[in-house]
């Protein structure tokens, strides 16, 4: 089984799109977009692009029927991040905060919460923009992970050969 990064395309920033591309490449690794829009993707094998229907939570459906245990995927949506970890994905934000067991349910819960205000009518601000110090995070995030993939596949390359 490949290890794979899947992305919640939609609304993930170009430059985090752009970071992902570059270590497709570097690494070997493929990376899937997933989304109901079309997004421009580079000439690289290792770079897929797959629209889904457009509706509410097709993109998210899709990629929790296809990752496998140990994938990546890059999201924001929290319950999608919820549902993944709990199928045995990791879970990297665009701000490149690592959501876990231990720190999804809190996140799920303020995200309940700011739903309620806002259905409510209380206005509350939205993200702010993706920074150079946001990006910074990403960058170093992915390469963690990915250093630790890459390492536990020859780790299962050098075990089945012998």
């Amino acid at each position: 089984m490949t290890f794979k990064i899947w992305v919640d395309a939609d609304a993930c920033p170009k430059v985090i799109k752009e970071i992902l591309f570059r270590a497709a490449t570097r690494t070997k690794t493929p990376v899937i977009l997933v989304a109901n829009n079309f997004i421009p993707t580079p000439s690289e094998k290792l770079v897929q692009f797959l629209q889904v229907p457009k509706g509410f939570d097709v993109a998210d459906h899709e990629i929790v029927n296809r990752t496998n245990v140990n994938d990546l995927a890059i999201t924001a949506d929290i319950p999608l991040a919820s549902e993944l970890i709990g199928k045995g994905v990791q879970v990297l934000n665009p701000r490149g905060e690592v959501y876990t067991k231990e720190n999804i349910g809190p996140r799920l819960n303020l995200r309940d919460f700011m739903d309620t205000m806002r259905s409510s009518g209380i206005q509350t601000k939205g993200p702010e923009p993706i920074s150079a110090s946001d990006r910074q995070l990403f960058a170093n995030a992915l390469d963690t992970i990915l250093r630790k993939q890459i390492k536990f596949s020859s780790m299962n390359y050098v075990i089945k050969r012998e």
